[in-house]
């Protein structure tokens, strides 16, 4: 059985067969629910403590 995943940047649950993995050059695997979080975390650089739409928004 697929385990669930949960997106790097918002912190949605993703469904098994859905989503982007993005495997870094350490080798740490990032997973992600949309395109949007994948250029807002990784083209962007943005902070998710600092958006509304995130889970993690206002934890210091």
């Amino acid at each position: 059985m697929p385990k669930e995943q949960v997106c790097a940047f918002c912190g949605k649950p993703i469904e098994p067969g859905t989503g982007i993995k993005y495997v870094t050059r350490r080798g740490n695997i990032l997973w992600f629910c949309s395109s949007k979080c994948m250029k807002n975390y990784l083209v962007l650089r943005r902070n998710p403590r600092k958006l509304k739409w995130t889970k993690s928004y206002g934890i210091r």
